[in-house]
């Protein structure tokens, strides 16, 4: 099941960023994803699910947006490395 939700955005935001509406909406829903991915409000299948295309795409798409696919900070990954 899916909800459809509406927004208004500016007819010239399409010439701008050289799209259509409907590669706009997707762009959007993929961008909306990684972030929420990155801050980490969502998983990884999640996001995937949210963005409409599969975990490795998704996964590929995290390295076209410079986001890493590991949610671990580096003082995280020191104290792993440190209690091992």
């Amino acid at each position: 099941m899916s909800v459809q939700v509406t927004i208004d955005v500016p007819e010239t935001s399409f010439s701008i960023l050289r799209t259509t509406p409907t590669a706009f909406a997707q762009e959007l829903r993929l961008a909306a994803a990684v972030k929420w991915y990155e801050i980490g409000r969502i998983s990884q299948s999640k996001a995937a699910e949210l963005a409409g295309i599969s975990r490795a795409q998704f996964l590929t798409a995290l390295g076209q947006f410079n986001v890493s696919p590991y949610q671990v900070t580096p003082e995280e990954l020191a104290a792993e490395v440190r209690d091992a």
